[in-house]
């Protein structure tokens, strides 16, 4: 038990080492050498827990899905209503994006490997959440009858995509809350119901706050 527990210590090091990595350089200028010296481990560990540069990268990509998904899961369990949860999702991940490594990495790691037919299934399982809350909302009577779902579902992804990309180039992502809070101010005045039209300004502060382990 001892052993094992190492072991997992040993690679929680490694993967947060190469996450660290990853979103300093890239996938392109990371070298497993690069990943040993940031972990602090040794060539040897590394290539006992992960078999390739590769390897690593796609184990660092499917922590921050899973992260996202777990939080899509969350939000989705609450009392909130489907529009206010389709706001916080994007909130909570532009929280995940400044405080977690790992979703920095896997989200850089995602982008750059799309290039060369890496994995789609981050942004495809976000397009999909993202259009579940969206009908959900327009059942709801929230969102107007003539919004096409299925466009509102792949444009939010992207609208967030470019805008936490512009803001890390401009303010390394310290303006990101309330670049996204512009972004729904921006979106939602064009989509809501008529009931909901003098709510635009309430449904913009929408937050999920992750229960505390």
């Amino acid at each position: 038990m001892v052993k094992q527990a190492r072991a997992e210590l040993t690679r929680q090091q490694i993967v947060a080492g190469a996450a660290a990595q990853f979103e300093k350089t890239g996938y392109g200028s990371t070298s497993m050498s690069d990943i040993v010296a940031g972990a602090g481990t040794t060539k040897g560990a590394l290539y006992f827990h992960f078999a390739s540069k590769d390897e690593l990268a796609q184990y660092v990509i499917a922590e921050q899905h899973r992260m996202s998904i777990e939080s899509v899961q969350a939000i989705s369990a609450t009392s909130s209503s489907p529009l206010e949860q389709l706001v916080m999702l994007t909130h909570e991940m532009a929280r995940q994006i400044v405080e977690e490594p790992i979703v920095r990495a896997g989200i850089r790691l995602t982008l750059e490997l799309s290039t060369f037919e890496g994995p789609v299934e981050p942004y495809a399982d976000w397009i999909a959440a993202s259009t579940d809350l969206a009908q959900r909302a327009k059942d709801a009577g929230q969102i107007k009858g003539s919004v096409d779902i299925g466009a509102l579902g792949r444009f939010i992804p992207a609208a967030f995509t470019g805008v936490q990309l512009v803001s890390n180039v401009i303010a390394r992502r310290a303006d990101l809350t309330e670049r996204v809070d512009e972004m729904w101010k921006l979106i939602l005045p064009g989509i809501v119901s008529d009931a909901l039209s003098g709510d635009v300004d309430t449904l913009v502060k929408s937050r999920w706050v992750p229960v505390a382990a």
